[in-house]
Order: C-alpha cells, then sequence, then structure tokens
C-alpha cells in the first residue's frame, strides 16, 4: 500500500474526528437551551436533506436493498437511533472530553462483540489488552465515586447501541452503498426525533440556534463522507487509530467553548483506552499480514 494512501486516509479519519467532535459541540451548546428531541429533529432533516442531495449528484442511492442485507439494516438503524438518543441526552449534562473519553472504548468493545457474536477469532494478546482497556474505562466512570452518576451509564449505553450499529454493518453486502446507509441512518434519527417532540415540547428556535443547527448538520454530513472515504483509503491498521484524535478535539473545544476540562483521572483511564486500543489494532494488521503471506497463491 503506498504511504501516500495511508497518509491521506489518516487525514480523512482525523478530520472526520474533528467534525463529529464540532457537531457534538454545537448540539451541546444549543441543547442546552432549545428541547433535545426539536434539536435532534432539526438537525436531521438538515442532515437528510444534505445527504439525499449528494447521493443524488454521485448516483450512489439505491433503495432496492440486496437479498438478506433488510436485517442488517434495520438493526443498523436501531442501534444508531439509540447510539444517537444516548450520547446526545448524556451531553447535555457530561462535559465533552469527559463523554468523548468514554466513547474511546468503542474499537475494543467493538472487536470483543465481534469475537463473541460474529465468531471472529481473537488471540490472547488482543483479549488481555482489552480487559486492560475496559479497566481504563472503570477509571474514567468511577462506579461507586461522586462522579458516577445515570449520564456516565447512558454513555455507556452508547457505546453498546454503536456496537449494536457497527456489528450490523459489517454484516452487510458491499453491494448496498454506502450513502444509502447513511440516508437510512439520518432519516431514522429525524424521525425518531419527531415522534418524541410531544415529550420534550416546541420552542421559537431564532436564528442563533438555527445557526448551530444548521453547522452542526453540516458537520455531521462532512463526518459522515469523510470516514467512509477514511475507511476505504489506506491500511485499516494504519487508519483506524486516527480515530482517536476526537479526545484532543474534545478537550480542546471542551475547555475553549464550556471552559470544562477533564480531570487527571480522567485523562489516565483514557490514555490506557487509547494505548490498548491502538495495540489491539497494531495486532489486527500483523494477523492480516501473517494471514496474506502464508496462504497459497493459485
Amino acid at each position: 500500500m503506498p504511504f501516500g494512501d495511508n497518509a491521506r486516509g489518516a487525514l480523512f479519519m482525523s478530520v472526520a474526528m474533528a467534525a463529529f467532535t464540532l457537531n457534538d459541540t454545537c448540539m451541546k451548546a444549543v441543547t442546552a437551551t432549545l428541547p433535545l428531541y426539536q434539536a435532534i429533529f432539526l438537525r436531521g432533516t438538515l442532515t437528510t436533506l444534505g445527504l439525499l442531495v449528494i447521493g443524488w449528484r454521485m448516483g450512489g442511492l439505491r433503495f432496492r436493498l440486496p437479498a438478506g442485507d433488510g436485517k442488517w439494516l434495520v438493526l443498523r438503524t436501531l442501534g444508531e437511533v439509540g447510539g444517537t438518543l444516548t450520547f446526545l441526552t448524556a451531553l447535555r449534562h457530561m462535559p465533552l472530553a469527559n463523554l468523548s473519553a468514554i466513547l474511546q472504548s468503542l474499537p475494543l468493545a467493538v472487536t470483543l462483540a465481534a469475537a463473541f457474536f460474529l465468531g471472529e477469532s481473537i488471540g490472547w494478546r488482543r483479549l488481555s489488552a482489552i480487559l486492560v482497556g475496559f479497566a481504563g474505562v472503570l477509571l474514567i466512570v468511577r462506579p461507586g465515586t461522586e462522579g458516577f452518576d445515570r449520564w456516565s451509564l447512558l454513555g455507556l449505553s452508547s457505546v453498546a447501541c454503536v456496537v449494536l450499529r457497527d456489528l450490523a454493518t459489517r454484516r452487510m453486502s458491499s453491494a448496498l452503498p454506502s450513502v444509502t446507509i447513511a440516508v437510512a441512518a439520518a432519516l431514522s434519527v429525524t424521525l425518531t426525533g419527531a415522534a418524541l417532540l410531544p415529550v420534550s415540547g416546541w420552542e421559537a428556535v431564532g436564528a442563533p440556534r438555527a445557526g448551530l443547527i444548521a453547522t452542526a448538520a453540516a458537520f455531521l454530513i462532512v463526518g459522515y463522507l469523510l470516514i467512509v472515504m477514511a475507511m476505504r483509503t489506506g491500511e485499516i491498521g494504519i487508519v483506524a487509530p486516527f480515530r482517536y484524535t476526537s479526545l484532543l478535539f474534545a478537550i480542546v473545544l471542551g475547555w475553549a467553548v464550556f471552559h470544562q476540562l477533564p480531570d487527571t483521572m480522567t485523562i489516565f483511564g483514557a490514555a490506557i483506552v487509547i494505548a490498548t486500543g491502538v495495540y489491539t489494532f497494531h495486532r489486527e494488521r500483523q494477523r492480516a499480514r501473517s494471514a496474506a503471506f502464508t496462504t497459497p497463491r493459485a
């Protein structure tokens, strides 16, 4: 794989993480004064329309599903909706960097879940790294202390939902276009927000809050597109670890916008999670290369 492809893939992943974190920052700011489900509905409407236009211009929209993909798309959609609701609810009540630190456990959780539910091979080294990584998560959420509350549990619940989403995505065929999957996800979240509007109510938006919602939608679209480009450019073992740059962006934006910084224990726990996650990616890359080397040529 040429170095240029790996460098581009790493850049795409880093910019995607920045875009997602900027989206989170805008949503945290706007939901401080606007009902949560109204904000989800408005952002989702703009995101869905934007993705539809992009998909139409690219010619990638295809709503006729390949055989067998329907159930996986439903499961992925459930994971997307659950992850969005739990994450944004927790985000209203938690510092951005603290919630982002919890989300760093996602690659470890996906690897472990793939071994249990999809039968993917996992060696003792990766299993040990995952267990150490989860110990780092405990340092972040600290159950039994004053810092642990229902919002930390919601943050962990969002990880579980995204694991469901990612496992379902792995089971989909390559014939289903990425933009179709993204449109289905955005539309489902939008409709869920609309259905929950009676719970949160509706308020006049005003220009400043409308601007934040539109900005959040724009960053979300950029993140959706760039992360697909990242995973299709370069080696996954090199590109995927740049997902962890999201924590750096979250710390900077949390301090700059909300004047919040994570404490030492949270940083230490996040460092453990990231280190074990990078090691897991490294082991997966080594195993893939070993398998390719030992496979007899036709």
